[in-house]
């Protein structure tokens, strides 16, 4: 049988929120009135310099200094207007005397002054489009047919995507949580404890090279500091390689969580990710004791140090332990020996049969185990301990290591395999009805993130009905001027707010909150009959009793246990169960439970089959961001296919893609037009930047030409291969960074097969300009000839201009001087246009120049030209 919840709920730590924050303010999205908004969940606006909300440091909820400030409005806000005023009045009047939850968060949409002229762009440029299509159907002329077929074809592709794309964001929705009244109703409880439902954080990570470990322990530190009552939460990290280096690096961890947390409580620490806080020389101080500060600082500074160091040294002395052990043994095979004397289950160094990647037993250990309900002070200073933590709840929520069990004749499904096996692990454990997902390069940027994920799950509206809280991805180390468009800021804070106003953003793989049971495949509230039953049909959960009858409780979310140990007999047996390869074989598991097989992009897919059922989503944006990771800033690592055709002026004589020309251009010059008038006011109410808006026109031709027909690729050749379809390897992170080079990883080239298209890009549309300039040169052109060229290589221009970034990838380090690249396009030009007169001069053995209204020089070969 499941575990038992115990009599009463934990107490939070640290984490509750100063009077200053929790003041009712419209700017901050937190009260009950009519005003603007922000999406400062802090209680301050970005860019005032009052501090954020001051964290109680004895972790009984209780508030230190309450300070109200009333913060000006953000100036994203200004197009927007609320839209549930009513309804927050009458909640308000009620003040949740019949039972029924509160609001915790308000809805606002953008104001008709830009919302009318959008969507009236936006029917213009359908209509335009359908205009041309059937112009272009009516007159199949060009030169060459076949390169009509293709542009008829490519154009259509493009008209489409954008139509799925623009159709998303008519209809923008924000929703702010009210971060507030959720500490007021779930927090301020007569004994001090906190009612706020039990979370399970799920990270997943593989390889300590290719994702580096200090990002990962980055992670988790974040995690066990965040603001969040303490015996509510458990973490649990999921190896999918089986190292034996993440395993003893995460015990390095959850030593120096003992101080790292314990300082963050105390000094309001933010971020609460250590690399990231001390990467910045100065913040303005927001905790409780500031005289103490500048010591605890320099002390966690150099205990970090030394736990960096520690981390390193796991890579040569794991080894070393591991040579000292067979050198006593002196044969077999060279094991992989953990520090008690015992064999690493895992993979060893020396891969070897039962322990090597993709064959090894299933691993899990409990590295902090479930605290107790009572906060435990720490010790005043003293010489062993100079940081006073005697007003400071210690305790440190549950962590375990998780490595499921791997074998040659299973398809382990990559991700969301480890997904799945967490699930199953984390039910039998801790059965938290809400979990939330990162990859371990993510880290929690702002540590109360949960509490404003947890806003929108409570809500008395939609609450029940919300499978998933979706958070923006935001990266450290992108370059000022995004060059790979990492942000990817139109989609986060454009289409998905768009989403956001017809059923939910999509779920995308990260940052991301989960109801238990949305995952699990249950029907939501409004779509159940009156004889439901959670559990219809246990086959498809597999053999696991203990599993089964876990998942009634996780349906309730206010739902609270005391984890049970994970070393009795009983509940170890049923763990090694749940985690092995086979356990899955005959159940829905990656169909219709968890997270879903067979597609690299597990995440959306799964994200569209809880809409699908019913499900809806929301979407969380708050200020400072709620998660952070790192991104992939090199060329190759970001790079997609491209390849657009464009090679008008490199044909002999005059070539049209389509006739009459003119017209041809014209309607393209109108859809264009109507796209940027589109973008321009798109940027204001998603408070983006121009900068923001061309880096999504370059990669949007990306997507459009590569990434999505490669897509479908990839699903042909899984039908017709039979399970081999394109492959996909992990995206390599940036290990390190210096302070005199911090985008050094940016300016190297791995060169690939999947540069060269975007090569061939480039080369085509110089020569289509410098084969132009050439014969203009020597072909005697009228005006109108003149005037129809370079209206074709407007788009010839255009087309380089799109692939900017992608031209500065490939020159490397000569990239750090953008201007080199403007030189050797104009070089390109001038040698494509002296071939062209070669060529010209070889044919007619003169080379004549032609000026208009003076007959033109001619000129011998022999001259050289």
């Amino acid at each position: 049988m499941a575990p038992q919840p115990p009599a009463n709920g934990g107490a939070g730590h640290g984490g509750g929120i100063a009077a200053g924050a929790a003041a009712p303010s419209a700017e901050n999205g937190a009260g009950h009135d009519g005003g603007s908004i922000s999406e400062n969940n802090g209680g301050v606006a970005r860019g005032t310099t009052a501090p954020p909300p001051s964290v109680a440091a004895n972790g009984n909820g209780k508030l230190h200094g309450t300070r109200k400030r009333r913060p000006a409005v953000n100036p994203k806000d200004r197009y927007w207007t609320p839209i549930d005023e009513k309804e927050a009045a009458a909640a308000v009047e009620d003040g949740g005397e019949d039972g029924r939850r509160p609001l915790l968060f308000r809805t606002y949409r953008v104001k008709g002054i830009l919302l009318h002229p959008y969507r009236l762009l936006t029917l213009l440029r359908l209509i335009a489009i359908i205009l041309f299509f059937i112009w272009r159907i009516r007159h199949p002329h060009a030169d060459g047919m076949w390169l009509w077929w293709i542009s008829i074809v490519g154009d259509f592709w493009f008209g489409v995507t954008w139509l799925l794309n623009q159709v998303a964001k008519l209809n923008p929705i924000k929703r702010v949580p009210d971060l507030a009244l959720l500490k007021q109703q779930f927090d301020d409880l007569p004994d001090g404890n906190s009612n706020l439902p039990r979370l399970d954080v799920f990270i997943n990570t593989v390889d300590p090279i290719n994702e580096p470990m200090i990002y990962t322990m980055n992670s988790i530190l974040s995690i066990l500091a965040v603001d969040y009552p303490v015996d509510r939460t458990a973490t649990y990290l999921s190896d999918d390689g089986g190292s034996i280096i993440h395993y003893e690096g995460l015990l390095e961890t959850a030593n120096f969580a003992a101080l790292w947390v314990p300082f963050c409580r105390k000094h309001c620490i933010e971020p609460r990710a250590p690399e990231s806080y001390f990467s910045v020389k100065s913040r303005p101080y927001t905790g409780n004791a500031p005289d103490e500060f500048a010591d605890d600082h320099r002390r966690m500074s150099r205990e970090y140090d030394e736990f960096k160091v520690r981390l390193d040294a796991l890579f040569t002395k794991i080894p070393e332990r591991s040579d000292a052990y067979n050198a006593e043994l002196k044969e077999g095979a060279k094991a992989t020996w953990m520090a008690d004397g015992t064999h690493w289950p895992g993979t060893w160094f020396d891969p070897a049969e039962n322990h090597k990647k993709g064959q090894h037993a299933g691993i899990i250990k409990v590295m902090l185990i479930h605290p107790g309900d009572e906060p435990q002070f720490g010790a005043p200073a003293s010489a062993a301990n100079p940081l006073d933590f005697s007003a400071v709840d210690m305790r440190l929520p549950m962590l375990v290591y998780i490595s499921r069990e791997k074998s040659p004749s299973c398809d382990h499904q990559k991700k969301a395999g480890a997904m799945n096996v967490q699930l199953r692990v984390s039910a039998l454990l801790t059965n938290a009805p809400f979990i939330i997902n990162f990859d371990g390069d993510h880290y929690v940027n702002n540590s109360l993130a949960f509490r404003a994920a947890i806003c929108f799950m409570l809500d008395r509206r939609d609450g029940d009905n919300t499978a998933f809280v979706q958070f923006p991805q935001r990266f450290d180390d992108v370059d000022p001027t995004d060059r790979y468009c990492n942000h990817n800021r139109v989609f986060f804070d454009a289409t998905l707010l768009g989403l956001n106003g017809i059923q939910g953003p999509s779920y995308v793989g990260t940052g991301c909150m989960f109801r238990r049971i949305a995952v699990y495949g249950i029907d939501p509230p409004r779509w159940r009959s009156d004889d439901f039953k959670i559990v219809d049909n246990a086959n498809k959960f597999g053999n696991s009793m203990y599993f089964i009858n876990s998942i009634p409780s996780a349906a309730n979310q206010e739902w609270s246990m005391t984890s049970p140990p994970a070393d009795e007999e009983s509940i170890k047996e049923e763990l090694n169960n749940v985690m092995k390869c086979a356990y899955e074989n005959g159940t829905e598991f990656g169909k219709e439970v968890g997270w879903v097989y067979n597609i690299a992009t597990e995440d959306v897919v799964t994200g569209f089959r809880l809409h699908r059922t019913g499900w809806r989503s929301m979407y969380c944006r708050i200020e400072p961001d709620a998660f952070r990771g790192t991104a992939p800033i090199n060329l190759t690592e970001r790079l997609y296919q491209i390849l657009r055709w464009s090679v008008i002026w490199i044909f002999r004589g005059e070539f049209y893609i389509q006739k009459p020309f003119p017209t041809y251009v014209l309607y393209l010059v109108i859809v264009i037009v109507m796209t940027e008038l589109i973008g321009m006011v798109e940027i204001k109410w998603a408070g983006l930047t121009l900068l923001d808006w061309i880096r999504n026109e370059q990669f949007y031709i990306i997507g459009a030409t590569a990434v999505y027909p490669l897509a479908t690729l990839h699903i042909v050749l899984k039908l017709v291969l039979r399970g081999k379809g394109v492959s996909f390897k992990l995206t390599a992170k940036q290990a390190t960074s210096t302070v005199n080079e911090k985008y050094a990883e940016m300016y190297i080239v791995q060169w690939a097969p999947l540069l060269i298209p975007t090569i061939v890009v480039i080369a085509v549309n110089i020569g289509a300009i410098g084969a132009a300039i050439g014969k203009a040169i020597v072909g005697g052109w009228s005006l109108l000839q003149m005037a129809d060229a370079s209206l074709g290589l407007v788009f010839n221009a255009w087309i380089l201009l799109l692939i900017y970034p992608f031209a500065l990838g490939i020159m490397g380090r000569w990239s750090k001087r953008p201007y080199i690249l403007f030189i050797l396009f104009v070089v390109a030009f001038v040698v494509v246009a002296a071939v062209v007169v070669a060529i010209h001069a070889v044919r007619t053995g003169s080379v004549r120049f032609h000026f208009r209204h003076s007959g033109g020089a001619s000129f011998p070969t022999s001259w050289g030209f």
